[in-house]
């Protein structure tokens, strides 16, 4: 049986923080307003206006389904590499594939989220990220 090592726990911890983030992102999305905007004159015409590239949806409608995307990455993010960090870390730590990936997909979070989105969710993200660095330098050591 493989033991658990500082790096693994600390991915670990950097996947359960995007889990969260995943999970209650998918819940605002579909529960509650927190995703609506204060303007209801404005939701109202988002849920009439279709986007130039189809009139077969709503703004309103690809609206939703861009955040529950967006929440699937985050929650399938969290879910592949704390599975592969808490019960196959030797072979995630063998991996440059794998962990450049995960370095990528955190660091396109990163940027999104200092550009698009607000400071609850990118500081739970550059605390994920610095964690998820910080066990490639404790595994590189």
């Amino acid at each position: 049986m493989w033991l658990m090592t500082v790096p693994a726990l600390l991915v670990g911890a950097s996947a359960a923080i995007i889990l969260s983030l995943g999970v209650i992102h998918l819940r605002y999305t579909f529960r509650g307003t927190k995703l609506h905007p204060r303007d209801s004159d404005l939701e109202g015409r988002l849920k009439e206006v279709s986007p130039v590239i189809t009139r077969e949806t709503t703004m309103w409608k690809a609206w939703i389904g861009f955040n529950a995307s967006h929440s699937s990455g985050a929650i399938l993010f969290g879910l592949v590499y704390g599975y592969l960090a808490l019960f196959h870390g030797a072979f995630l730590f063998a991996s440059p594939f794998l962990l450049v990936l995960g370095l990528a997909f955190l660091a396109g979070y990163v940027f999104l989220g200092k550009v698009y989105w607000f400071s609850i969710p990118f500081r739970g993200i550059v605390l994920s990220t610095g964690l998820y660095v910080a066990a490639l330098v404790v595994a590189a050591a």
